[in-house]
């Protein structure tokens, strides 16, 4: 029976509301939700496409175990077994320690996934835990720690009511706002000008959204840092700063005078080819505005300096009386104050055997992951568990993590298809897509708040997984049994799960009992007080929430132990003591030398969307190197002719794409690609295009101190002609 059926996508922030035609439990049409609360008919080419990608004809549907004739199905029973004796063995012969774990994307797009995951490997009682944060984000996540008192009291543009947007390292129109919930984005930012508001575009490429909105300002790679020094300088010389609130609400802030002295716009200019007086300019368009914000994206996270530059940020959305500003830069609220529930989150503090490395938010940087793998010694990773994710691709010098994937005793991959991490993987078992399981909205969305327009909504599950393929849930419950890692360390608590789940096996009780996935959620939607899932059906496009608004957090919901923001952490104050004149002189030092950006592209996501002929079609066979005609001269280089980039981390060859978008010294690399080796993805390996990864260093010397950050954007390389077009 055809049935139309209400959900929202969960491949990004923006969640876009969908409506899904079902028959015969199969996906027949998907079109935007035109009712849904918050997205009102948009959706993007990718949220779609989601059928492809569900019913792609190399969908594992049994576990697979690895053999010398290839990859075998197996049984469920058989998969748990040997994997679970493996375990055992292991951590009886070499430790806990010898057991790693990593969490990847998509999955962290449901809510519960990431909650059962840490469950796992606290069972499991290892410290090698690790996941995409320390790839794209966790100096956000740093710097709202020691401003705000938790990691995830986290902010937001007020985008609907500001008259000024600075953005920075930000490509909406393709990306999307990274953190923040804003479905149809462009349109959002052209109705800041239409209001008589301004948009800037602070990037070394002139972007899809630079094209669409707003004035495009272009500065060198990894030179952001310096920028908002001189932003910050600027503001202070002018003395633009709303004391009255720095007073009442804010410590530190005498501490950011010395701080900036030096980097005046004149300094800035030096490196960011942002000139003094355009550097002015922009401050007089913020400071002008009655309200106004400052927001950043992986352009600057990815960078070497991600945390300084983010504080910088931060503190100067602060002190000019943006920050809680109706119109400014907001304190995000979801259905309840997870910045509370979350204060402690990075308690427990360990460190890697690989230089000291800090942990942070209980895992360690994923640039260290091959060599923890492949330094001999006590704790030596010797197995690890891959959910969702493909660290090969979208980590950190992806050939010695290939070498160190290959050297593990076991590998377990938890995905829907073999890509080319499940390639090295010993067992890969079968999970789903988000269209199988219940929901609620990412938890940016629907704990943090981060929406200018604040929704909650509940989605069951469209279809049935294919085959045998299982929940994440109930997959990762079954590990824990057999591997002897109760769910949170918690016999009691793995001992409720296991008979729970013996009483859902009873013919008549079993039917009764509601699935542990839809009581979680509908136990989250009470606690947020939204009612539970029987109420949030009658809500099929979505629940509106009360908008956030200014003055709603300074003073009354601040967690730290004064209850004041910090503007000037110790640790920030030192890190910067430490890092920004040597930054500058080694950014001096290479100012005649090619600096490289990653790049998204509209029919790409991340490593997982080439596998869609579709997406793939006639040119977007590959990716290219994007470089400015000037640079090309000097290069002797045409379109479509092959250059090879290198670093001292690895070196890729792919066809040049000569543009004006970008700035002169600036190339372009669109990651995600380099799928010629998975065997497990038919269409994908056909493509012609390079892993960007390949490139990028790792290891303790390589990442960013404090939030364990690895720079994929920024870093000099070298370019010569390998071949004609």
């Amino acid at each position: 029976m055809t049935e139309t059926k209400t959900t929202f996508c969960r491949i990004c922030e923006n969640q876009c509301g969908l409506l899904v035609t079902v028959d015969k439990n199969r996906i027949t049409h998907v079109e935007p939700d035109k009712d849904h609360v918050v997205s009102k008919g948009f959706a993007c080419i990718k949220g779609l496409s989601i059928e492809k990608m569900r019913t792609t004809p190399d969908r594992i549907t049994t576990p697979l175990k690895k053999t010398d004739k290839g990859f075998e199905a197996i049984s469920w029973q058989q998969a748990f077994d040997e994997i679970g004796a493996k375990i055992r063995q292991l951590r009886k012969d070499h430790g806990d320690e010898s057991v790693g774990a990593y969490f990847g994307n998509p999955i962290s797009f449901s809510p519960l996934m990431p909650i059962f995951w840490t469950a796992f490997t606290q069972g499991l009682n290892t410290h090698k835990a690790y996941n995409t944060g320390s790839l794209d984000c966790n100096n956000k996540f740093l710097v709202s720690q020691h401003l705000y008192g938790s990691p995830m009291a986290l902010t937001f543009p007020d985008i609907d009511r500001l008259e000024c947007l600075i953005m920075i390292g930000a490509n909406p129109a393709i990306s999307k706002m990274s953190f923040i919930n804003l479905p149809d984005p462009v349109r959002r930012l052209q109705e800041v000008e239409a209001r008589g508001g301004k948009v800037f575009n602070v990037n070394p490429r002139r972007t899809e959204t630079a094209k669409a909105v707003g004035e495009q300002v272009f500065i060198r790679p990894d030179t952001d840092v310096f920028m908002l020094l001189g932003f910050l300088n600027d503001i202070l010389a002018r003395n633009a700063v709303d004391e009255e609130r720095i007073s009442q609400f804010m410590s530190g802030f005498e501490a950011l005078k010395p701080l900036c002295a030096d980097w005046t716009p004149e300094r800035q200019a030096e490196l960011t080819g942002i000139s003094a007086d355009q550097l002015r300019r922009l401050v007089d368009s913020y400071l002008n505005a009655n309200g106004a914000a400052l927001y950043a994206s992986t352009g600057i996270n990815q960078g070497s300096n991600g945390t300084l530059a983010f504080w910088l940020l931060e503190v100067i959305n602060a002190v000019t009386g943006n920050l809680d500003r109706t119109g400014g830069s907001l304190m995000g609220l979801g259905i309840f104050d997870y910045g509370k529930a979350t204060k402690d989150a990075d308690k427990e503090v360990f460190h890697s055997r690989i230089g000291n490395t800090r942990s942070f938010l209980g895992a360690l940087p994923a640039a260290l992951m091959a060599d923890e793998i492949l330094e001999p010694g006590e704790d030596q990773v010797r197995a690890m568990f891959v959910l969702s994710g493909n660290p090969l691709l979208t980590a950190t010098n992806s050939d010695k993590l290939g070498r160190a994937l290959d050297k593990l005793e076991l590998l377990v991959s938890i995905d829907i298809v073999r890509n080319e991490t499940a390639e090295y993987a010993d067992y890969i078992l079968p999970g789903t897509h988000f269209t199988e399981r219940p929901d609620i909205p990412f938890s940016f969305v629907s704990l943090s708040g981060l929406s200018p327009n604040p929704w909650y909504q509940y989605t069951d599950k469209l279809l049935d997984p294919p085959g045998e393929c299982r929940d994440e849930l109930w997959i990762i419950r079954q590990l824990a049994k057999v591997c002897d890692a109760p769910l949170f360390g918690s016999k009691l608590l793995q001992t409720v799960v296991n008979t729970g789940e013996r009483l859902g096996q009873l013919p008549l009780v079993g039917k009764r009992l509601t699935p542990m996935s839809e009581r979680l959620l509908g136990l989250i939607s009470r606690m947020g007080k939204q009612g539970g899932l029987r109420t949030l059906r009658r809500h099929p496009h979505g629940k509106v929430l009360p908008r956030i608004e200014g003055d709603s957090y300074l003073g009354k919901r601040v967690l730290t132990d004064d209850g004041k923001v910090q503007l000037a952490p110790d640790v920030f104050i030192e890190l910067a003591a430490q890092r920004l004149e040597s930054s500058f002189a080694k950014a001096r030092q290479e100012k005649n030398v090619y600096r490289l950006i990653t790049k998204r592209e509209r029919f790409s996501h991340n490593s997982w969307t080439h596998n869609d002929i579709a997406f793939v079609k006639g040119k977007r066979q590959t990716n290219y190197l994007y470089l400015h005609p000037e640079d090309a001269e000097k290069l002797g280089c045409k379109d479509g002719d092959m250059i090879e980039v290198s670093t001292d981390s690895g070196a890729v060859t792919l066809p040049a794409s000569i543009s004006d978008d970008m700035m002169p010294g600036t190339v372009a690399l669109p990651h995600g690609w380099g799928h010629q080796q998975a065997s497990g993805l038919s269409v994908a390996n056909k493509t012609h295009g390079v892993n960007a990864n390949i490139l990028a260093a790792d290891g303790p010397s390589a990442i960013e101190p404090l939030s364990g950050m690895a720079q994929f954007n920024g870093f000099s390389v070298s370019l010569k002609v390998a071949g004609a077009a």
